[in-house]
């Protein structure tokens, strides 16, 4: 079954360089975790910060555009891996393994799937 983590951190943690020591440590990390699960890792990448995010929102039938992530919170989506895994179990064990730089969560979603 294929599994989507969704990586929740607060961004501000890495600043606003790219570059920065706490990128690159983090992308060291990523590489490493992506080694290490190999062929469960299906795709996956980092996001960009959520000030260039835009989001379509539908009420009613009319639609808006809003700049920005459609919700104010203390954590971002800041990436995602899409993995394949025998069951839930599996996901949680590779999930537990996947580097934050500080606190933060991973959402794990299973994919619907289609015949």
């Amino acid at each position: 079954m294929q599994y989507l983590l969704l990586i929740y951190e607060d961004e501000s943690v890495y600043g606003d360089n790219h570059d920065s020591p706490a990128v690159a440590e983090i992308v060291r990390r990523h590489m490493a975790f992506g080694e290490e699960i190999g062929a469960a890792r299906k795709g996956g990448a980092g996001l960009q910060p959520t000030n260039m995010a835009t989001t379509v929102v539908t009420r009613a039938g009319a639609q808006t555009i809003h700049d920005g992530p459609f919700a104010e919170t203390r954590e971002q989506l800041g990436g995602f891996y899409l993995i394949d895994a025998p069951d839930l179990d599996a996901a949680i064990a590779i999930a537990k393994k996947l580097p934050l730089h500080a606190d933060g969560s991973i959402e794990i979603r299973p994919l619907l799937e289609m015949e």
